[in-house]
């Protein structure tokens, strides 16, 4: 990678750092120059060193009372002027005529840039709406699109940078993973916090924009603890002994015999989100965990195998349960309606109820795998009595892992 030489004549420093057997990116340390002259951005304003740079290249500008209003929304249009402004890049594709942007329009000409060179597109119909205020995953899936970034680790390994990765929209994964790896994105006032759908501000957008010129070479690094993406190990090892609270949406309650002839499938859901110290997302809330119910010292034990995450990623687990030793007496007599309302059982279970009631009527989606009672049943048939294991799925399940569990 070649980098513009700096006019200032200050030497550029450059750090090459070693993380977990891989290479950090290229960074450069940036001369200090003047303070930025708008009243409403301060020294200590968090966007301080990006705006000032823009401004100096000409890039973005002021009002003529003096402010920049660093909080103002920015256009599409607006955001296509900048695009302009800032890169040097030719055409990828042929020019269309929007139906909503006027040859006269302030912006045509900055809109048919931005479309040619592939940094924007248009809506269906060949509209571009010019006058619509831009989000933030917009302006990042912009700079990827534009300068030809794509990811190279997984997408939603990336996104696990933000405690809101599940709220950027399916079209804009790819692009915001790519524009993560860059250090394109800039996120104020939580690093670990993208709101995507969030209008972009000013601000925003010279933050934006500046770090995608540090990534083409054309700008010299910034030091901001915003800056999403710093160079971190590629796994990371969530340790044995964390405990994961799970959830059953399926029932209040599972029923199963002390002496189950088979373990009964179970799938339960992570009831909240397990973060790291710094409030990065490891596993999503939602997650699926994957496992069975086993009998086993006179009690009931689940043990988990599997992780499925809410993208469709699957990541084996080694992680139980504690053993739940608490019984329900079922008697003669009693009503089958009464006792599986809100309630799945084991087939053992099922065959035990199914025995002592009478009643061989247990629909196959109120036992755990789908199992049928009435093979067993007959064994049983005449009974006064049965104990079953009674398992209350949402306080009793959480799981504790037991090897350390490692995220890549």
């Amino acid at each position: 990678m070649s980098y513009t030489m700096l006019k200032s004549g200050t030497a550029a420093l450059v750090a090459l750092g070693l993380v977990s057997g891989t290479v950090a990116p290229i960074m450069l340390q940036a001369p200090a120059t003047a303070q930025a002259a708008f009243p409403d951005v301060p020294s200590n304003h968090w966007a301080n060193s990006f705006i000032r740079e823009l401004v100096n290249r000409g890039v973005i500008a002021g009002f003529p009372d003096g402010t920049f209003r660093p909080q103002d929304p920015v256009t599409r249009a607006q955001f296509a002027a900048m695009l302009r402004k800032a890169f040097r890049k030719g055409s990828v594709r042929s020019s269309v005529q929007f139906v909503d942007v006027a040859s006269s329009y302030w912006a045509a000409s900055a809109i048919q840039s931005a479309y040619t060179s592939g940094f924007m597109a248009g809506y269906p119909g060949n509209i571009f709406r010019p006058e619509e205020n831009i989000p933030r995953a917009q302006v990042l899936v912009s700079l990827a699109n534009g300068l030809n970034y794509t990811a190279s680790n997984s997408v939603d390994s990336v996104l696990l940078a933000y405690n809101d990765s599940s709220s950027i929209p399916a079209y804009a994964r790819a692009s915001i993973a790519a524009a993560t790896e860059r250090r394109i994105v800039v996120n104020y006032p939580s690093v670990q916090t993208l709101a995507p759908n969030q209008i972009a501000t000013r601000a925003d957008v010279a933050a934006f924009i500046y770090q995608a010129l540090v990534s083409q070479g054309e700008a010299v690094a910034i030091n901001s603890p915003y800056i999403a993406g710093q160079p971190v190990s590629q796994t990371v090892r969530i340790p044995a002994g964390t405990s994961l609270p799970l959830v059953y949406d399926q029932a209040e309650k599972i029923l199963l015999a002390k002496d189950e002839p088979n373990p009964a499938p179970l799938t339960l859901r992570v009831a909240q989100n397990i973060v790291t110290s710094q409030g990065t997302v490891l596993i999503p809330s939602g997650s699926s965990v994957v496992g069975e119910l086993r009998t086993i010292n006179g009690g009931a034990r689940f043990f988990a195998s599997e992780i499925v995450f809410p993208d469709g990623r699957r990541l084996p687990v080694d992680a139980t349960s504690g053993l739940i030793t608490k019984t329900e007496t079922i008697r003669k007599g009693a009503s089958l309606g009464r006792i599986l309302t809100g309630t799945v059982v084991g087939a053992g279970a099922a065959a035990g109820i199914a025995g002592v009631t009478g009643d061989r009527n247990i629909a196959a989606d109120e036992v755990l795998g789908g199992a049928a009672a009435g093979a067993l049943a007959g064994v049983l048939l005449g009974r006064d009595r049965v104990d079953l294991i009674a398992i209350n799925p949402n306080t009793d399940l959480s799981v504790t892992i037991n090897s350390d569990l490692v995220l890549r």
